[in-house]
């Protein structure tokens, strides 16, 4: 008895999670059309250059593509930098494991159209193109 006492409040518990995440959610039918979000972006390191993303695609300095921590791989995301109003589309292709406030990371050409690379971090505002 004790053992199905806890295995309901951990399924309880588990769903009350999900309930509280802060994961954005796909429109019907899995349509991220409209979806926005702002936060900081930042770009990869050089080191990445040619290495595989989550995706299975090498990574490309010169591209311009994004990591995203729940964008659907292929997705294309208007990156606009909030300081100067410069805007970049970029292609959804890896995943990443950011820091608290950072929403994406641009490839090293994205982030160069709409910051300077010295900055290392600008404020952007996301929105999901497709």
């Amino acid at each position: 008895m004790r053992g199905r006492v806890q295995k309901g409040l951990l399924v309880s518990f588990s769903l009350l999670l999900a309930a509280c995440s802060s994961q954005p959610e796909a429109g019907k039918g899995g349509d991220w059309r409209g979806y926005t979000q702002t936060g900081l972006a930042s770009y990869y390191a050089d080191r990445y250059h040619n290495r595989k993303t989550a995706s299975g695609e090498r990574y490309n300095n010169g591209g311009n593509t994004a990591a995203h921590m729940t964008l659907p791989f292929g997705s294309l995301v208007k990156v606009t930098n909030v300081a100067n109003g410069k805007s970049v589309v970029v292609r959804v292709n890896d995943r990443g494991n950011f820091p608290r406030g950072r929403v994406i990371d641009l490839s090293k050409a994205a982030f160069s159209s709409i910051g300077n690379l010295r900055s290392g971090l600008v404020r952007v505002n996301l929105e999901v193109v497709n």
